[in-house]
């Protein structure tokens, strides 16, 4: 093959036989109802990626702004890294006790055990 020329692929299949693109809607665990801190029932879970402790706390039924600015106020009394995803807030490393801490500031409640 001569280095100037395209190389013509044909597989066969067309997209007007029949063919559909099939588009599956992501599954989301957000709650769709907004509570009050003190009717939130939160517990914790730790994991490991790729090699490193993480964090999550929740489930928060929060709007969206008030779960940014909380994230943002507890990543900043923390010095970690975090991010909302799907209802809980995840952060960088072992914080489980300072978290419960200053989420009770906040008047957040836990499950027993947790």
């Amino acid at each position: 093959m001569s280095r100037g020329k395209k190389l013509d692929l044909f597989i066969g299949a067309n997209i007007n036989d029949g063919w559909a693109e099939v588009h599956t809607p992501t599954k989301s665990t957000t709650p769709d109802t907004i509570l009050a801190p003190q009717k939130h029932l939160l517990h914790f879970q730790k994991e490991k990626r790729r090699g490193k402790t993480v964090t999550l706390v929740g489930v928060f039924s929060l709007s969206s702004e008030d779960a940014s600015s909380l994230l943002k106020r507890l990543k900043k009394k923390l010095g970690c890294g975090g991010a909302f995803k799907d209802g809980f807030m995840e952060f960088q490393g072992e914080l489980k006790e300072k978290l419960r801490l200053l989420l009770v500031e906040e008047n957040f409640r836990f499950k027993n055990g947790h």
